[in-house]
Formats: C-alpha cells, sequence, structure tokens
C-alpha cells in the first residue's frame, strides 16, 4: 500500500487539486499572464531603442518605422512602447481577476464542506472538541488560507512570467552582465527555504491559539451569568489574556520568520548592482541598452523577492489548511447506507435487539433488549450516567450501537433514509435551544412557509401562547442569542411548542419539564400529557411525579435495564424505582 505524499506536501497539493476543478479559467489566467509577460520584453526593447535615439543627435535608420510608415524610428519606437504597456496593463488586469476568481472559489468550497462536514458529523465529535475551536477552523483558518491564497495564486501564475521574460532580455542585451547579476540569485533564494519552514510551524501554533482563544471568548459570553454570579470576572479576564498573548507571540515569530528574507535579498542585490556598475563602466555600455538591462535587472528581482514572499505565505497558509483538512478528512461514525429506503408507514413498533453502545471505550449500555408498541408511554429513569440519554439517542441515529440493532416497524434504522426517519420524530431536551429568530420562525423551525395558524395552536396548547402576545413583536418577536430574552421556563415551552408543530408520531422528551418552575410544570405538563396521546412516546425524567401514568417505567442502572413495570408495580418491589421515589418525595427540613 502506497504511503502516499509526505505530510507536509498533501495540504498544498490538495488545494492544487481543487484549482483543476477551473482550469479552464485558470489556463486563460495564464495564457493573460505569458501575453503579459511578452508585453512586458517588448516594452524593455522599445524603451532600449526609444532611450539610445533620444540620446544619439543622428538618428539610425530604422525599419519598424518603415513597417510603420513613420519617418522617425524614435517616433516608432514611442508608439511601440506606449502598445505594449496598454497590452500589459490589460492582459495583468484579467489575468489577476481570474486566478484570484479561482482562488476566492476555492476557498468558498472549503469553508463550505467544513461546514457541511459539521453538519454530518456525529454527536460524539462535538463532545470532542469545543465549539470555539469548531468555529475557528470554519471561519479564521478559512481565512488564513483565503488571505494567502488572494496573492499567493496570482503570483504564482504571474511572477514566474516576467522572471522568464526579464532573464530572456538580460541575456539578449549582454550575456556576460546577466550572468553576473545571476550569480547572487541562489544566495537570495537560502533564506526563503530556511525560514519558510518556521514561518508554518508558528503559522500552525498561532491559529491553535487563536482557537482557544474563541472557545474562551465562546464560553464567557455563553456563560456570563455564571461569571457574574461568582464573582470570577478576575479569573477569565487572566485566563484571556493569557491565551491572547499566547496567539501575539506566535503571530510576532511568524512576522520575524517571514520578514528576514527581504532584507538579506536586498542587501545581496545592492552588491550586485555595484559590481554590474563596475561592468557597465568597463563596457561603456550604451546608456538605452544600460537602461533597459537595469529596468530588467529590477523586475527579475522583484519577481524573485515576491516568491520568497508567496513561499512564506504557503507555509503560512499550510498551516490552517491542514486544521481544515483535519476536520475533512474526520470519519464519520454514523452514515446514511447508499441503499437506504424512505419510510413512510404508520410506526407500530420500536425494537431494540441485545442492543449495546461505548462512547470510546466507555461502555454506557449493556444488552438492552427492548419493545415499545406503537401509542404506548414508555419512562426511562435511573441515576445519571445510567445510560437513559444514549439509549433514546439511538432512535433518531444520533449514535448507532456498538453491538446490536434498533428496529422500526421491523426495519434495521440503518437501512432507512435520515430525513424519512428523523421527520417521524420530535424532540425536547432539558437543554432548549433557540435561534435567534422570531418566536414563530422558532416553533416552525425548518419550514419555509410556516402555518401561522398551526404555529398559534402549537404555542397554545403549549400554554405560551399568552406570554407570546405580552412581547413587543408577538410572534415576531427575536427571541435573542439561545434565547437569551426569555426565561428557562417560556424558553421550555416554546422548544415543547415547536414539538407539537412538528406533530410526530414518535416523541422523545429528555427531561422536558426540567427547566420549569411550579407553575409552569403544571402548565406544560398537561400540553405534553395532550401531545402524547396516541403517540408512541419515550420520556426521561428526574421529576417520577411526572411520569406516573406511563404504561411503563424502565430502571437503568450502570447501562441495563434493572427493572420494569407500572409505577405502582414498581413501588411495591421495594427495589432501585422504590429508593428514588423516596429520594424525589421526601420532605426537605
Amino acid at each position: 500500500m502506497s504511503e502516499g505524499p509526505p505530510i507536509e506536501d498533501r495540504p498544498l497539493r490538495r488545494l492544487y487539486r481543487y484549482g483543476l476543478a477551473y482550469k479552464g479559467r485558470l489556463a486563460l489566467g495564464y495564457l493573460l499572464g505569458l501575453i503579459g509577460g511578452g508585453a512586458f520584453f517588448g516594452m524593455l526593447s522599445s524603451l532600449s531603442k526609444t532611450t539610445n535615439q533620444a540620446f544619439t543627435e543622428q538618428e539610425a535608420p530604422d525599419p519598424l518605422a518603415d513597417i510603420l510608415h513613420l519617418e522617425s524610428g524614435f517616433a516608432a519606437a514611442s508608439i511601440l512602447l506606449i502598445l505594449f504597456f496598454i497590452v500589459r496593463g490589460i492582459s495583468k488586469y484579467f489575468s489577476t481577476y481570474l486566478i484570484n476568481w479561482v482562488g476566492f472559489k476555492v476557498v468558498e468550497q472549503l469553508r463550505r464542506e467544513s461546514f457541511h462536514k459539521l453538519q454530518r458529523l456525529q454527536l460524539g465529535f462535538y463532545s470532542r472538541h469545543s465549539s470555539g475551536e469548531l468555529i475557528s477552523r470554519v471561519t479564521n483558518d478559512t481565512m488564513q488560507v483565503q488571505h494567502a491564497v488572494s496573492g499567493v495564486v496570482n503570483d504564482i501564475v504571474q511572477q514566474p512570467i516576467t522572471l522568464m521574460f526579464a532573464l530572456g532580455f538580460m541575456i539578449k542585451t549582454d550575456p556576460v552582465l546577466a550572468l553576473l547579476s545571476l550569480v547572487v540569485f541562489p544566495v537570495c533564494v537560502a533564506p526563503v527555504i530556511i525560514f519558510g519552514r518556521k514561518v508554518r510551524k508558528y503559522s500552525r501554533q498561532s491559529q491553535e491559539f487563536l482557537a482557544e482563544l474563541s472557545s474562551v471568548v465562546q464560553e464567557n459570553v455563553s456563560g456570563v451569568r455564571v461569571v457574574k454570579a461568582f464573582g470570577m470576572e478576575p479569573y477569565e479576564e487572566k485566563k484571556f489574556d493569557h491565551e491572547n498573548q499566547s496567539v501575539f507571540g506566535r503571530l510576532i515569530k511568524t512576522v520575524l520568520a517571514r520578514n528576514v528574507n527581504e532584507p538579506m535579498m536586498e542587501f545581496v542585490a545592492g552588491l550586485g548592482v555595484v559590481a554590474m556598475m563596475v561592468y557597465v563602466r568597463a563596457r561603456h555600455l550604451e546608456v538605452g541598452d544600460f537602461l533597459a538591462f537595469a529596468a530588467a535587472l529590477g523586475m527579475m528581482y522583484q519577481p524573485a523577492k515576491m516568491l520568497g514572499k508567496v513561499h512564506m505565505e504557503i507555509q503560512k497558509a499550510m498551516g490552517a489548511a491542514e486544521r481544515i483538512f483535519s476536520l475533512l478528512d474526520e470519519p464519520i461514525d454514523v452514515v446514511e447506507s447508499p441503499e437506504a429506503v424512505p419510510f413512510n408507514e404508520p410506526v407500530r413498533e420500536i425494537r431494540l435487539e441485545n442492543v449495546s453502545f461505548a462512547y470510546d471505550d466507555a461502555t454506557v449500555l449493556r444488552d438492552i433488549s427492548l419493545t415499545v408498541p406503537a401509542g404506548q408511554t414508555v419512562a426511562l429513569v435511573g441515576a445519571s450516567g445510567s445510560g437513559k440519554s444514549s439509549l433514546v439517542s439511538l432512535i433518531p441515529r444520533f449514535y448507532d450501537p456498538t453491538t446490536g440493532d434498533v428496529f422500526l416497524n421491523g426495519h434495521n434504522l440503518r437501512d432507512l433514509t435520515f430525513a424519512s426517519l428523523r421527520s417521524h420524530i420530535a424532540l425536547v431536551t432539558q437543554d432548549t435551544f433557540l435561534f435567534n429568530d422570531t418566536i414563530a420562525n422558532n416553533i416552525a423551525y425548518g419550514q419555509a412557509n410556516a402555518d401561522m395558524d398551526a404555529v398559534i395552536t402549537a404555542a397554545k396548547r403549549a400554554n405560551a401562547h399568552d406570554f407570546i402576545l405580552e412581547m413587543t413583536e408577538g410572534y415576531n418577536t427575536k427571541v435573542g442569542e439561545r434565547g437569551g430574552r426569555l426565561s428557562g421556563g417560556q424558553r421550555q415551552r416554546l422548544a415543547i411548542a415547536r414539538a407539537i408543530y412538528r406533530d410526530a408520531p414518535l416523541l422523545i422528551l429528555d427531561e422536558a419539564t426540567s427547566a420549569l418552575d411550579n407553575e409552569s410544570e403544571r402548565l406544560v405538563q398537561d400540553a405534553i400529557n395532550e401531545m402524547m396521546r396516541g403517540r408512541t412516546s419515550l420520556v426521561i425524567a428526574h421529576r417520577l411525579s411526572t411520569i406516573q401514568h406511563a404504561d411503563r417505567i424502565l430502571v437503568l442502572q450502570e447501562g441495563r435495564i434493572v427493572e420494569e413495570g407500572t409505577h405502582n408495580e414498581l413501588l411495591q418491589k421495594g427495589g432501585v424505582y422504590r429508593r428514588l421515589n423516596d429520594l424525589t418525595t421526601q420532605p426537605k427540613d
């Protein structure tokens, strides 16, 4: 099996493959670059001829003047000089546009693929990475690549062409002088190679520290109430300052490594200019030839210097590209089979057969077998970490079992399309999430053309309609980030209204009333009971009073079902459920 290209080359090669998707524009941009390079060669030739004739008392015969039907060779060369400037300007303009278009399109595609990949990754991936880090990969890292691409791609195409034509003109004018000028060229390239590796290293580190910084800010903003309640502002400031200083340190090292080569190149180039002047004095080179040669030399070293910067920018971008591609290469554990079929039947039964499940190496469910007929309400209770949330997460295929299978109407969930399976499920969790949008759009989330009558009906059934009408803009009121303008009970009722609006036959309620006060809980519990009527429901609850009327109650302990029955049956057994019930109902001092 081939090991593939070295790790350090892969990001650049992959970016190159992205660019090949637009090879037509790249080819046209390169062709225009060649035309511009040829025009530059013509500019130098015309400049040499024009300058020589301008400083000569008697104008030499010029065949070009005869071709253009002009009496003066000076006039002919001057006209051509202007034309070459025009051609070079136009070709460079369109070449720059086409090449940058490709570069920005590649970055747009990387950003899109990164975000789309995040939508397909399983929940376990998010538990291993902070939200700030993932946001940084989609925004900061792609922006870092974009900054490089905007200048690098264009320079990679145009600068070598300019370098080639400048060198050609120098050899044509005076081969010996051209050779003398090129002696110092390898010395200019050396620092580019040496310091390029450091730029890549420091750039990758700075992106990692920037991701940490983003995570600190994101956590601080999300947890601002806790920060203020515990008086931890100084601690948070110190933590932020530490990460901020780390980013600053790596950025400064990147700048030092990236810019050290330019002054070294200029110093060596200065020595070359002095040596060239000594040679010109000895050879008595004509003024026009010397000026054109000097212009060609300057134009040759400018691309060399720019290509040095290009190398540095590439190394800087590669650090960010590595992080982007590591996200794109992240394996997707829960995938939709190519042979998956839509599920379009009434829900008759959910069945788990010998299901076990583990996060990494930690087993949380052990050999679970369970059948839930349609219309039945099954409650899951147990201590924290007993596997309740993991079990219900298998139903919408947020995870797949490590061993065993889950069936819906006898169909293995792995054989059903994600969209059709999840369209039959409504989910309300204890961690209520609302989008920074209107109340109506949050209730009708995912519906392009929301039915306002259905939205209002859902809100009424969730006992949310009255407080919505008290808002400044009613159903058009924006709730703020994560619903920050609402109370916990209001957010929970909107989440329940969203589930009611979805009108799915299968309900999963994970601590759906945990954030409610007693009054709100009473209002919402009535709505939940109505919503569950006639539907298949899986309910997780710590407050056992909310599931006393469940058809079946399953007691989980260390990933196993240890007791099963109705509320009264389990109380009579005097086992785990009885102890949990006593803990939640005993009076407090």
